[in-house]
């Protein structure tokens, strides 16, 4: 097998395991919950909060092949949790995130959308403060939520991800929406193509769509981070805004990036997946655009 391919990567409870982090007082609980007659298995962190408010939900998709587990290690937002007071809750996929229903019989839409209602109703989640993120084979699955149940999601981030393109993954709604994309990403271009016989949306084509869904101002706002870190990369960053309701279109395009977590771990070597850069903190940078959106109520 091509190893980069390899890569791309009121419900019943069935069981439910609990880890207390003592220097915190938070909790990390993995769930099995049961939609369309499947098991399927959540990992969620609990930050310890002494406060009635309710609490806001960073979903994050692993990547293809990958495991809640994994995710945690690759993007760690549990450290933000604690001190922001958000809930992390990393689903597990079967093997692929399906978008829509399968000759398996798998929709990850409505798995999703049963796992945000679980967390408002047994978490006391923020229903207007959902957001999600995820990579790869996990950032397209962010992407269709978008464009399917987008009023039940405040904001997404996409990260080594667009779009595919056809029926189905029609952008319906506005959105804050961020995409964060290496140049040198060997497994999904930054400029698009195939994958799998399904064609999609380069990084540049979906930040287009998006800008126009949201009826953003088409100049943008553009800023550079250098290499700081002496990693080889280099970061351009360009801001679209909606004057009339502040609504955004952020556009995070990692020169010699690769197919990678900003700030995370190398976790393959590079001649397979490129570099990581460490001149950007994808989980800061993303919880700082979550944390500025409310989904409006309807």
């Amino acid at each position: 097998m091509n190893i980069r391919i390899a890569i791309f990567t009121w419900i019943p409870v069935l069981f439910i395991t609990s880890t207390t982090h003592a220097q915190t007082n938070s909790q990390q609980i993995t769930e099995q919950i049961t939609v369309d007659g499947m098991k399927r298995k959540i990992v969620t962190y609990i930050p310890a909060n002494d406060k009635p408010a309710l609490m806001p939900v960073v979903i994050a998709l692993h990547g293809g092949f990958a495991t809640p587990k994994a995710m945690f290690r690759l993007a760690d937002f549990r450290s933000l949790a604690d001190k922001e007071k958000f809930i992390v809750v990393c689903p597990a996929s079967k093997r692929m995130w399906h978008d829509g229903a399968d000759s398996k019989g798998i929709d990850d839409v409505k798995f999703i959308d049963e796992v945000i209602t679980y967390m408002i109703k047994k978490y006391r989640a923020d229903p207007q403060r959902i957001y999600v993120t995820g990579i790869s084979n996990g950032g397209f699955m962010t992407s269709r939520l978008a464009c399917q149940i987008p009023d039940r999601i405040a904001a997404v981030a996409v990260v080594a991800a667009t779009l595919d393109v056809g029926e189905g993954y029609d952008l319906k709604n506005p959105m804050p929406i961020m995409y964060i994309h290496g140049t040198s990403d060997p497994i999904i271009s930054y400029n698009g193509g195939k994958l799998f016989g399904r064609k999609m949306f380069s990084h540049r084509d979906i930040i287009e769509k998006w800008v126009k869904m949201n009826d953003c101002y088409p100049e943008p706002l553009v800023s550079e981070i250098r290499d700081n870190a002496g990693d080889g990369t280099k970061i351009f960053k360009q801001e679209y805004v909606n004057k009339v309701n502040g609504l955004k279109v952020i556009s995070y395009t990692i020169e010699n990036g690769g197919h990678t977590w900003p700030g995370g771990r190398q976790y393959f070597p590079k001649f397979i997946i490129g570099k990581t850069t460490h001149n950007l903190n994808a989980c800061q940078t993303i919880w700082d655009f979550f944390k500025t959106c409310t989904r409006k109520q309807t």
